[in-house]
């Protein structure tokens, strides 16, 4: 038989692009409920109950709902929304994070889908906390641009009525209290809260995360090609999505521009680093609706049926 497939929240932007990524594919059946029984509990239950896999693509209130429909111990979970990336009993769906996060995947029972904004920096940070290089202490800003599908359904709507008047650059999250904090904080193994400076932009997907590094004040300063080496080391053996560019002197580069990876599930990493003035730049391109959030949960559904 097939595994049953059933998306809670499959209208919504990230859901949509689930069923696009899974369309053609013979090896699932995807079960729908009817669109005029979406918002009925009892439908709801019933679909998620007799799914062997339910992705949950919903706000995180709904999502912990959805959890509380399910009564059996077979259902396994993958959750898109921010309620369970830093809970007891989920595991982290980034499967390239750590040589045994894959497994562990593969054999959770509930899996916590990335956010799109804290996986660049945590793919990035995590290999050079853990190899010494930097302390977990180190004061993190992360910057950079998304696609405004990032904002979910009300941000796509506000841009594409806007058209060409939409603004080009838009800086929020700036209360400080950006809900991906705590995600980025346990999983990079940083001890202190990172600052986060979002912003989206006029474009629908794609993102570039920049972490700026001033190494100067460490009492061993790493050279550029330590934070490569680092980097490249913790994601050598080519399984999974993630790869490391070289290491060089440049400018600027075409493949540093937030569509590069569009409509993939392909993240690349980028060093830069000035030796001399002891800093570094960490930079992490990604589709946002890929392996941001809709390629990624498709990722760890394969892992979970052994399909990856």
């Amino acid at each position: 038989m097939k595994p049953k497939i059933f998306i809670d929240g499959e209208h919504g932007t990230t859901g949509l692009q689930i069923r696009q990524r899974l369309a053609g594919r013979n090896d699932l059946d995807i079960i729908s409920i009817p669109q005029g029984r979406r918002k009925d509990p009892a439908a709801r239950a019933d679909f998620l109950n007799a799914a062997d896999i339910a992705i949950l693509c919903l706000p995180d209130d709904a999502a912990k709902e959805s959890v509380s429909l399910i009564a059996n111990d077979r259902t396994r979970v993958i959750d898109a929304s921010t309620a369970h990336r830093v809970a007891e009993g989920w595991t982290y769906g980034f499967p390239e994070m750590d040589e045994a996060q894959g497994k562990a995947v593969a054999s959770a029972r509930r899996v916590a889908n990335p956010g799109c904004w804290p996986q660049g920096p945590i793919a990035t940070l995590r290999p050079l906390i853990a190899a010494g290089l930097l302390p977990a202490d180190y004061p993190v800003s992360v910057n950079g641009i998304s696609g405004y599908t990032g904002g979910g359904r009300s941000m796509v709507e506000d841009y594409e009525a806007k058209g060409e008047a939409a603004p080009e650059f838009l800086p929020y999250g700036l209360s400080l209290k950006h809900k991906h904090v705590p995600e980025l904080k346990k999983y990079s193994g940083l001890s202190g809260d990172p600052l986060m400076q979002p912003a989206v932009g006029n474009f629908a997907q794609g993102m570039i995360t920049v972490v700026p590094l001033q190494l100067g004040h460490l009492p061993k300063v790493p050279k550029g090609t330590e934070l490569h080496a680092a980097i490249a080391d913790h994601y050598a053996g080519g399984k999974g999505f993630v790869k490391v560019a070289p290491l060089g002197p440049v400018e600027r580069s075409a493949e540093i521009e937030p569509e590069h990876h569009n409509g993939t599930n392909w993240m690349t990493l980028h060093v830069f680093a000035n030796d001399d003035r002891a800093q570094a730049l960490l930079l992490a391109v990604y589709d946002n609706l890929g392996k941001g959030a809709s390629g990624a949960a498709v990722q760890n559904m394969d892992l979970m049926l052994g399909r990856a």
